[in-house]
């Protein structure tokens, strides 16, 4: 996934990021024990960052471990951290664990992402989910974003589709921000276009307001065999990844808001 432009010096790249995080120089300089004489040198390319300073300063303005690598390229040093296939052998663990992991959560689906929502792994619960989508919707690569978005996927079906929606757009451009892909820009791109919701704002789609389901977060609510099934989602990642394709992975789970839906999901399976 392309990110940053090669050809631009570290110092602008490292100024963009902490402008980004809305820092100063001497916020910068006193967590990552410097000055901030030194990180002014280094941001205007009058000073050449060491190996180990660019790292120190991708850590303390939280880049993502592919921009980590972009900017010790940039800087005249070698990527540090590898980026190993999900079916490469040395994965094998990993793909045991989110096995596990997914089939825990069963009967509630849940699935693994990587940094463009490609769906990596699914549990028996999403599949409930998905009955009745195009078989072209669901042809490898498959998109979560795409499939959940589409006016012919699960769209239609989820009754508070403007809040749903809203929340997922916002969510990508946050992604965005933080990893400056042409390719993920251009997924949000193709989503947002898709066709917008009717209904007014605050609304489930139904003529109720979304305050009408008292809710510690934003619901789920979708249709799924002619009943409303309620989820709140949450998402996890690997702590302190060293490998550019854990880094990216995402643990998106969605667990049941009511008890009548954890009760019909256990009825279908289980």
């Amino acid at each position: 996934m392309t990110t940053v432009a090669l050809d631009t010096g570290v110092g602008p790249l490292l100024r963009g990021w902490r402008e980004q995080r809305r820092m100063s120089q001497l916020e910068l300089a006193l967590r990552a024990d410097s000055s901030a004489r030194h990180i002014s040198f280094v941001e205007t390319g009058r000073a050449r960052p060491s190996e180990e300073m660019v790292l120190r300063l991708a850590e303390h303005l939280d880049v993502p471990v592919r921009e980590r690598n972009a900017l010790l390229v940039v800087a005249g040093y070698a990527p540090r951290y590898p980026e190993t296939r999900l079916d490469d052998p040395a994965m094998g663990a990993l793909r045991d664990v989110v096995e596990r992991l997914l089939r825990g959560y069963e009967p509630y689906p849940a699935l693994v992402v990587d940094a463009m929502y490609t769906v990596v792994a699914a549990n028996r619960g999403v599949h409930l989910l998905l009955d009745g989508v195009p078989e072209r919707l669901l042809a490898p690569p498959l998109n979560a974003m795409r499939l959940t978005l589409h006016p012919e996927g699960l769209a239609p079906r989820i009754l508070n589709l403007p809040e749903w929606r809203a929340d997922l757009l916002a969510q990508m451009r946050r992604q965005i921000a933080l990893v400056r892909s042409p390719e993920l820009r251009a997924l949000y791109e193709e989503v947002e276009a898709y066709p917008a919701p009717e209904g007014r704002p605050g609304t489930s789609g139904c003529g109720r307001k979304e305050t009408d389901y008292p809710s510690p977060a934003l619901p789920l609510r979708i249709e799924v065999g002619g009943r409303v099934l309620s989820f709140l989602s949450s998402i996890a990642t690997f702590n302190t990844p060293m490998d550019v394709t854990v880094a990216e992975l995402a643990i998106e789970t969605f667990l049941p808001a009511d008890r009548e839906t954890a009760a019909h999901l256990h009825a279908l399976m289980p």
